[in-house]
């Protein structure tokens, strides 16, 4: 059903009664302020004020989440409850404007001292947004046409150390990671435009690698460079990848904002690879923030390509449940048909080894994501070649069905990756 308002949904945790702190909730974020103030009429209110559409309360805690909050005046029952509350707001509040939607649906609400809790954990737009953000330029299909993999997932790695390698030495340990076969390679985001290692001659000795070996070859690894920085720069980067035959860049959403990306994704001419470090600080909590649901479809409209969505049994602190939930959100279209559904490419990482492989294919049940793994590649016992074709092999015994241990047994790679990363 086609409609003009912008829905999001919050998990709150408060001692008001829940009916009062949704209406709370919706008047600081539209019309209202504490008291009917003049010019607030009626026929204002009706036409502006934010709605709330669903209010179902989960569960009591026993103690605050969160500092600072507040009780009622009679003191209330005594009881804290959590409940999930869907607001809604009439697009013309704020219009087809991603940083004033953020105004709108984050803005103040984390700061009322009648929540001991407030996360944001979904948001949904309406297709007029796609008038003036252009969304993902290449996507799954794109990527995977400049990458020249298809029906398998593609295999990428990270350049590691992360600082202190020079030029040269990094072109050097791509050479190693495109002999190997590997079909994506990225900077880390800790490695931009740093003294010792300046992206333009980063990106110009790395990619005479990657282009003799296309040559050779005619395979062609997809390399990320990490541009991100103030907007010229980025826009100068962007265009010294391109002359040096490039096909992906990389940026840091939460260091460059939704801003600097929609005016990056209308300059590129290149996939966006967006990394989402720093997210931690908006996710981690299960009282405040904003969950990576709500979070990527912000950046997938602004125009990345792809986005980490963290992996499976991985090295930091989200679940697998919810890495699972963000790689399908990734994949799933942001809008009804005949509108773009601005799908992504979901990046999984974080300690990934042959061993995850299984259990991602099991979970996901598709094969359109990099999995990018560098102790999984640069540390197997046969080195980085034999990491990627242990990879490989992996993903193949997981799409045929094949358990992992049944697969080892005919393909040494694998079974030497599965004894070196048992830990």
């Amino acid at each position: 059903m086609m409609t003009d308002r912008v829905f999001a949904t919050y998990e709150i945790e408060t001692a008001f009664p829940l009916h009062q702190a949704a209406a709370t909730m919706a008047g600081e974020q539209s019309t209202g302020t504490f008291v009917r103030v003049p010019g607030e009429t009626d026929e204002l209110r009706e036409a502006h004020a934010a709605r709330v559409e669903g209010l179902e309360e989960l569960s009591e805690v026993a103690a605050p989440s969160l500092p600072g909050s507040g009780l009622p005046r009679d003191g209330g029952d005594g009881k804290r409850r959590r409940a999930r509350v869907t607001l809604s707001w009439p697009l013309s509040n704020f219009g087809v404007s991603l940083p004033n939607l953020l105004a709108t649906i984050n803005g103040n609400l984390s700061e009322l001292k009648a929540f001991s809790g407030l996360r944001l954990v979904d948001i949904t737009l309406p297709p007029a947004f796609l008038t003036r953000y252009q969304g993902p330029q290449y996507g799954v299909a794109g990527t995977r046409r400049l990458a020249g993999v298809h029906d398998r997932p593609m295999i990428g790695t990270i350049i590691k150390p992360s600082v202190g390698l020079s030029p040269e030495a990094t072109a050097d340990q791509v050479r190693g990671l495109v002999e190997a076969g590997v079909d994506f390679i990225k900077d880390d985001e800790l490695q931009a435009d740093g003294p010792h290692c300046p992206f333009d001659a980063r990106v110009s000795a790395v990619m005479r690698i990657i282009n003799d070996h296309a040559d050779k070859t005619g395979k062609k690894v997809m390399f990320a460079a990490n541009l991100t920085g103030d907007m010229d720069e980025m826009l100068a980067r962007h265009d010294h990848l391109l002359r040096e035959g490039g096909t992906c860049i990389m940026a840091s959403m939460n260091s460059i904002g939704l801003p600097a990306m929609k005016m990056l994704r209308a300059h590129s001419q290149l996939p966006i690879h967006g990394h989402r470090n720093g997210w931690g600080m908006m996710g981690r909590s299960p009282a405040i923030g904003m969950s990576y649901i709500a979070f990527q479809k912000l950046w997938r409209l602004a125009g990345i390509d792809h986005t980490h969505v963290n992996g499976i049994d991985n090295k930091f602190c989200e679940s697998n449940e919810s890495v699972i939930a963000s790689a399908r959100e990734c994949l799933t279209p942001m809008f009804p048909p005949p509108h773009a559904g601005c799908e992504i490419m979901p990046v999984f990482s974080s300690g990934q080894s042959a061993r995850q492989v299984p259990a991602t294919f099991a979970a996901l049940g598709s094969t359109d994501l990099i999995f990018a793994a560098g102790g999984g590649i640069m540390a197997h016992p046969g080195g980085p070649g034999a990491g990627v074709r242990a990879l490989r092999q992996a993903w193949d015994a997981a799409v045929a069905g094949i358990d992992l241990a049944e697969a080892a047994t005919q393909d040494p790679e694998l079974r030497h990756a599965l004894v070196a990363f048992a830990g």
